[in-house]
């Protein structure tokens, strides 16, 4: 093999590598110009950590107090007080005072105001310095230990600090660790390396990983299958790499620059309010100068001493009152009033708000934008279908096919049979199938006493068999009495007591399945008999199949034909297409295995040859199922007007089942300009992205960047987007969105990143808010006392205007009394109209 320069590796050593997935392992190592038995120099480690700086993610830089004091200060209301406040301030300096008890009241009015100000912006600072940052929380992410090889001690492991890792570096990681940095695959030591990688991706399986190249420069990171994530777990296996991405150059750098880089837009009623204060200050102006203007002709009144300047100062004086006594220095509180009612009825639907000018915005939505996994479904595969064969003569075969309710882990759950009940303990290949589904099988079930629900320990695959192990009660066992703890692993126990399992073969990528060798012992006449020995195989059903020599049809052991094949193949693509998109996996058993002593288990390319013989029991369709209460909630929301759009890391077949399922597609609706993956929506140009958004109804296979850019061209077309999810990798999306709401199950950077969290079982909760968009029970309310503290605010300035003018007229001087007069009289009446109206309020919420 060539080998690069002396100069040419000094080079490259400090530079980026493109598309390292696309790479052999070999030249991934050679471009960082290091041998995964020494790993890096201490003197290349010192120099590395120089330019690029620790493993770390940034922490965000906070703002000075003196600018977070400025920023409350930076409203158009509170501009006009301020000015009111100061102009009242200097007049009151200038005045001439005859009695002390004047001058302070002369003060009075500009200080009230002001403190009201300061009070305002110390409460204002003191929740900026407060909040909770999404960024800060994806810190959690990141490992303190590290697993490296380097030069100083060649080929063992060090245990060093996380943060001390630069590109090049060799790192190991195994089972149960948390990956410190992006990291290219070169060893897998396991026979299979799985990653839990959801909360970049959003996958609700773990990925299975390889260290062959991904020959696609364009891969979404569900497809490199090669390359390890920082701040991923390592499910099962272990492996060695070399670290290719640190600090904000790794994936979940980008997304923590991506949300750094995200501007918070401003609600609806922000908006509103900022009109209403160009608005009001406009009318102000125009007021207070035609008060003083048609005053000119009192400026020489001898009541001014004949002084025509201390008139105009006079009249000047007067329209500033008129100013201060117009502008609705209460409607702050008001507002704030109004919108933490709403937020009281929002916590009684399971929702919690967490900025409150975003109870207004939900009922503005006009578009949905909501991430698939754990947000419109459960985040927990369940067994949907499933099928066996009951008899068969020769190749006329009859498939019996099943149906299983439930939709979480909890181990309750009917078979149907034809739409009925049925009790699976009355057919063999049942029992034998449930036998494989419980010990072809590593994961468990357990109850949590805290959260009162069932959740996995280990793979969400196989819990999904656990489960289906459960609802099946195959030896007909009494559940009524058990404790939950019990019920969670009462059949899967019975049967793993049945048999020992000795060892498993793990599954491979080059045979696609995987297999439990157990054994029974069996009592006869004469004591004891030795064990016997028998092999429960699972995988996928093209593989599986086709090593099939047998298939169990009822108590009949029948030899495999390719028509019997075909038509079982054919019912396995109906499951995995259309509106289904199941996951399939068969199952079988191999009666006479080879015997242990005969099987070399370090070497896995053997696995093999010892599933063979293989006699089919049936097949098992999965998914992760929609929330029940998902489907009514899509309909409320298309009735209202309201588009909802799925996005999704998913592949686009699955996407696009979840979306008939549940109501944004029509079971035979054509998708064409309504879904596009990832790929299809980067070869549009600009132009024709944005027209996309205008009409689509589901991305899939997309990444975090897609996400974003997807609501950023939402909102240019004038839509007020609502952005749900769980994961970090929807974190830049939930910030950028009008409002995000993140689900209750979600992470913590997700919580942080949203206005909104939402109980993921009650999704209806946010529909229930925006139900019928702006006609909605909470934006109702406030907007129905927000428009009558207007009125009321409006009616003052009107009332001050006339009062002045007719005292002006009348007595030929008026006083600001006059305006805390009608002030005064105002805010009686208004009390009065609200005890009027309290009835129909009352009337309006219950209908609502």
């Amino acid at each position: 093999m060539h080998r690069p320069s002396v100069a040419r590796r000094s080079s490259i050593s400090t530079a980026v590598i493109d598309y390292p997935w696309t790479k052999t392992k070999e030249d991934v190592a050679a471009f960082y110009n290091v041998e995964e038995t020494k790993g890096l120099s201490e003197e290349r480690v010192k120099r590395d950590l120089e330019r690029y700086g620790p493993n770390e993610l940034p922490a965000e830089e906070g703002k000075p107090l003196w600018k977070l004091i400025l920023e409350q200060f930076d409203d158009l209301l509170v501009k006009i007080l301020l000015a009111a406040a100061s102009i009242s301030f200097v007049l009151a300096l200038f005045e001439e005072h005859k009695e002390e008890d004047s001058l302070v009241a002369a003060f009075v009015e500009p200080l009230v105001i002001l403190l009201i100000l300061i009070a305002n912006a110390a409460v204002g600072v003191w929740q900026e310095r407060n909040a909770e940052s999404a960024i800060e929380a994806l810190k959690e992410y990141e490992p303190e230990i590290a697993k490296v090889v380097r030069q100083n001690r060649p080929g063992q492991i060090q245990r060093i600090k996380a943060r001390e890792l630069v590109p090049g570096d060799i790192v190991e990681v195994a089972v149960g660790d948390k990956v410190p940095a992006d990291i290219r695959i070169t060893t897998i030591y396991s026979t299979t390396l799985r990653v839990d990688q959801s909360l970049l991706t959003g996958e609700s399986v773990s990925v299975i990983k390889h260290t062959d190249p991904v020959p696609d420069p364009r891969a979404v990171n569900q497809d490199k299958k090669n390359i390890l994530f920082s701040g991923t777990n390592i499910a099962t296996g272990k492996c060695r790499g070399v670290v290719i991405g640190t600090g904000l150059n790794t994936e979940i750098g980008k997304i923590r620059s991506e949300m750094a880089e995200a501007e918070e837009e401003k609600t609806p009623l922000q908006q509103k309010l900022d009109e209403f204060g160009e608005q009001l200050s406009k009318v102000i102006s125009i007021i207070c100068v035609a008060v003083w203007a048609i005053n000119i002709g009192h400026f020489n009144d001898p009541v001014h001493g004949g002084s025509w300047l201390r008139g105009a100062i006079y009249y000047f004086k007067i329209a500033v009152a008129l100013a201060v006594a117009a502008i609705p220095e209460g409607l702050p509180a008001v507002i704030t009033t109004c919108l933490a009612l709403g937020t009281r009825r929002m916590a009684k639907k399971n929702a919690i708000v967490r900025s409150l000018p975003s109870v207004e915005t939900l009922g503005c939505t006009s578009v949905i934008c909501s991430d698939k996994t754990g947000t419109l479904t459960t985040n927990q595969m369940s067994v949907h279908r499933m099928f066996i064969c009951s008899k068969g003569d020769g190749n006329d075969l009859q498939l019996d096919q099943f149906e299983i309710t439930g939709s979480t882990y909890e181990p309750k759950g009917d078979v149907l049979f034809n739409g009925a009940k049925f009790n699976c303990s009355d057919r063999s290949g049942l029992v034998e199938l449930a036998e494989c589904a419980a010990l072809c099988n590593d994961s468990s079930l357990d109850y949590n006493e805290t959260k009162k629900v069932f959740e996995k320990v280990g793979e969400a695959t196989e819990t999904a068999l656990t489960v289906l192990v459960e609802k099946m009660n195959v030896f007909n066992t009494d559940k009524s009495r058990l404790s939950p703890h019990e019920l969670a692993m009462a059949s899967n126990t019975i049967i793993r007591q049945k048999y020992r399992k000795e060892f498993t073969l793990e599954f491979s990528r080059d045979r696609k399945s995987m297999s439990a060798y157990v054994t029974t012992a069996t009592k006869g006449s004469s004591g004891s008999n030795p064990p016997s020995a028998k092999m429960f195989v699972k995988g996928a059903p093209e593989s599986v199949i086709d090593r099939c020599t047998h298939i169990r049809c009822g108590t009949q052991k029948l030899p495999m034909t390719p028509q019997i094949k075909q038509e079982i193949m054919k019912l396995v693509q109906q499951y995995g297409t259309g509106r289904d998109t199941l996951r399939c996996l068969a199952l079988g058993t191999i009666d006479n295995p080879p015997r242990r002593e005969d099987m070399d288990l370090e070497e896995s390319k053997k696995f093999g040859s010892y599933e063979t013989n293989i006699t089919f029991v049936g097949v098992v369709g999965m998914l992760d199922p929609p929330r029940a209460e998902v489907v009514d909630a899509i309909a409320r929301c298309r009735d209202a007007g309201i588009r909802v759009i799925m996005i999704t890391g998913d592949n686009k077949n699955t996407a696009e089942a979840i979306c008939r399922r549940i109501g944004i597609f029509k079971e035979n609706q054509n998708t064409r300009g309504k879904a596009f993956s990832g790929r299809e929506f980067d070869d549009l140009t600009t132009e024709e992205q944005s027209e996309a958004c205008r009409h689509a109804k589901m991305f899939a296979r997309v990444d975090p960047a897609h996400k974003s850019k997807i609501v950023e061209y939402l909102q240019s077309h004038g839509e007020i987007t609502a952005m749900t999810g769980d994961g970090v990798n929807d974190a830049p999306a939930l910030k950028k969105a009008e409002i995000g709401i993140a689900m209750g199950s979600g992470t913590a950077v997700a919580k942080t990143a949203s206005e909104m969290i939402s109980d993921p079982r009650k999704r209806a909760a946010i529909v229930d808010s925006d139900n019928g968009n702006k006609n909605s029970t909470v934006v109702k309310i406030i907007g129905n006392n927000i428009i009558k503290f207007n009125t009321f605010e409006n009616k003052i300035l009107i009332s001050c205007c006339v009062a002045n003018i007719v005292t002006t007229r009348y007595r030929g001087r008026n006083h600001k009394v006059d305006a805390v007069f009608v002030r005064t009289v105002k805010d009686i009446k208004i009390r009065e109209e609200e005890m009027l109206n309290e009835e129909k309020l009352q009337r309006l919420n219950a209908t609502a």
